[in-house]
């Protein structure tokens, strides 16, 4: 064990070393793709990380401390009743509204909570897939055909992927169902309305603080009015927030009040969103941290910071590869990776099996932030990329990207993650090649 250790720690010493012996910075390609790799992860660290993952944290922590083991079992575990455990898990994602990263927090935690393997990969695949703002973006922009397609395909892609990915374990799944089957009824903490009105707050300011733009030239109407007004709204479910502190986790008030007036005061101090929500996220940590009243509570940060310990570092690893390798494409800003756009575009033309497969591949590793997958894939159909391939790149991106699959192998392991992406990218082709040839 101690040799393989020692020959892994020199097998990586001289890969590094290769690497930079042979480094190509008289290529151009390579200085713009080394550019894309950075701008990638700038613009993911100030749009997504703040507003988006320290939230998902939040809320994977309010499961993993104040959800019940025998709440999540009841819905999600080996011997749920499975009509239930698909249905919540298939259609989760219509109240979440999350990319593939910010999914992660929230499906280690149900997993480690004691859900049966099926329904937490429908969970984990339906929560970007099935993001309502995205299913109406692509409707309006890629037209309706398309977008009653993802919807239809992203929920079936849920059941069947969770369903075969339980049939594969099935042993596995057989162990953790005999070993639930004598887990004690304990009893709620509290109310089950009053741990639910926390937890969908939390939702809530997520949702709308990343509340997508309009597409182009749309002034009016529900979708720019909410735009318009999301931070209001995401003041008013902060204030259910402060309800939710003072009542459920009974803080003291005090504490919370003086909170709250320093984050407001922030919002008008900075005209950026991104100072408030750290402000916020900042009382409400040092807050719990030293609530000596409710456990709980303190619990409740110190398990955010091991989910976000556990998988900021590979997001990272991930955000800089994917960059590198695919380019940085967000907003108004499209800078190729090592691999051209242009072949990209090429190859995903007509409706071949090939076409579909090559849509799947660049989809499951590719990073797509919420709403970003629609006006790429405009620009890919506008450069000659076929419909199928383009619902084969709809079903596979949002749900997969190569940061994504690092985390994921920590929480199932290699085995089960490869399986996963598999699946995915097999049910993607096929659903590409059908859509495309209808």
């Amino acid at each position: 064990m101690e040799f393989k250790k020692e020959i892994k720690i020199l097998f990586w010493i001289a890969a590094v070393f290769v690497f930079a012996y042979f480094m190509p910075l008289e290529s151009e390609r390579f200085s713009v793709a080394i550019y894309a790799m950075f701008d990638l992860a700038k613009w993911y660290a100030q749009e997504h990380v703040v507003l988006c993952l320290l939230p998902a944290f939040f809320i994977a922590g309010v499961i993993s401390v104040f959800v019940s083991q025998g709440a999540i079992m009841k819905y999600f575990g080996a011997n749920a009743k499975k009509w239930l455990a698909y249905t919540v898990a298939s259609v989760s994602g219509t109240i979440l509204a999350v990319c593939s990263c910010t999914i992660l927090p929230l499906f280690s935690s149900i997993q480690k909570r004691g859900a049966g393997l099926g329904p937490a990969i429908a969970f984990l695949y339906s929560g970007p897939a099935i993001n309502i703002l995205a299913i109406i973006l692509t409707a309006r922009i890629l037209g309706f055909e398309m977008g009653i397609a993802r919807i239809i395909g992203a929920v079936v892609f849920a059941v069947v992927i969770g369903s075969v990915m339980s049939l594969i374990y099935r042993k596995e799944e057989k162990l953790k169902k005999e070993a639930q089957m004598n887990f004690p009824n304990i009893p709620e903490k509290r109310p089950m309305w009053q741990t639910a009105f926390h937890f969908f707050t939390l939702v809530l300011i997520l949702v709308f603080a990343n509340w997508g733009k309009p597409a182009e030239g749309v002034t009016s109407g529900g979708w720019f009015w909410l735009w318009a007004n999301k931070w209001y709204i995401t003041s008013i479910f902060g204030l259910f927030l402060i309800f939710s502190l003072i009542y459920i986790l009974k803080l003291k008030w005090q504490y919370v009040i003086i909170a709250t007036i320093i984050t407001i005061a922030s919002a008008f101090i900075s005209s950026s969103p991104l100072v408030p929500m750290i402000v916020g996220i900042a009382g409400i940590s040092i807050i719990t941290l030293l609530d000596k009243k409710e456990s709980e509570n303190k619990e409740w940060t110190i398990s955010t910071w091991d989910f976000a310990k556990q998988i900021m570092p590979l997001l990272a690893i991930g955000v800089l590869i994917a960059g590198f390798l695919l380019g940085s494409t967000h907003d108004d800003t499209a800078i190729a990776g090592v691999i051209p756009n242009e072949w990209i575009a090429n190859l995903v033309g007509g409706n071949s099996i090939f076409s579909n497969f090559f849509a799947s591949i660049v989809g499951a590793f590719m990073y797509f932030a919420t709403l970003t997958e629609v006006p790429i894939l405009q620009g890919l159909m506008a450069a000659g990329m076929g419909k199928g391939p383009a619902l084969a790149l709809l079903l596979a991106g949002p749900s997969l990207s190569l940061p994504n699959m690092l985390v994921i192998r920590g929480v199932i392991g290699t085995q089960k993650t490869l399986v996963y992406v598999l699946l995915v990218v097999i049910m993607a082709t096929i659903s590409g090649l059908i859509f495309g040839s209808i």
